[in-house]
């Protein structure tokens, strides 16, 4: 990758629906992860503080439809671990917690820190909508921008109304 030499935190002016080579995505990661965990943390999230000791389940940053386009990383703590297994991981017990830290790569090239979207399994009864998961999303910039039966609850729901919906 010829102009990553020249600007590591641009790679190639790839933005908007220009995917990026797993190479220029663990690039463009390595220029973000070190502001990442204490923008979040200024949200004073739990979670947000202490994911990144956690194990990482992906290899390496991926574009993520679900998560806007946004190329993000997965960790999951001890009560997760069986995450790595993806489709086969089969039901995840109370106190399972997922975080993917997420960046994103505009038109220009230039890398930008993203949200940090945490899915945390409740005890049973906590949201039937969400099959009893704790969604919560916090901006690059520290700010809470919901919580599932928390702030903006409302906004929230995009995070499970597609996956456990049923078409009419």
């Amino acid at each position: 990758n010829p102009c990553a030499a020249k600007n590591p935190c641009n790679p190639c002016a790839a933005g908007g629906s220009v995917e990026l080579t797993d190479a220029e995505a663990a690039t463009a990661y390595d220029c973000v992860i070190g502001k990442l965990r204490p923008a979040y943390a200024k949200s004073g999230d739990e979670v947000a503080a202490r994911y990144r000791d956690w194990p990482r389940y992906s290899r390496v940053a991926y574009q993520s439809a679900t998560h806007g386009g946004r190329y993000v990383q997965n960790y999951a703590n001890d009560a997760a671990r069986a995450y790595g297994a993806f489709e086969d991981a089969g039901p995840m017990p109370a106190g399972a917690i997922i975080a993917k830290d997420s960046f994103a790569v505009d038109g220009n090239g230039s890398v930008s820190s993203g949200p940090l979207f945490v899915m945390q399994k409740m005890p049973a009864g906590f949201n039937g909508d969400s099959r009893d998961w704790k969604y919560t999303m916090i901006m690059p910039d520290g700010t809470v921008f919901g919580v599932t039966n928390g702030k903006n609850a409302a906004g929230m729901q995009f995070c499970y109304c597609l996956l456990y919906t049923s078409p009419s």
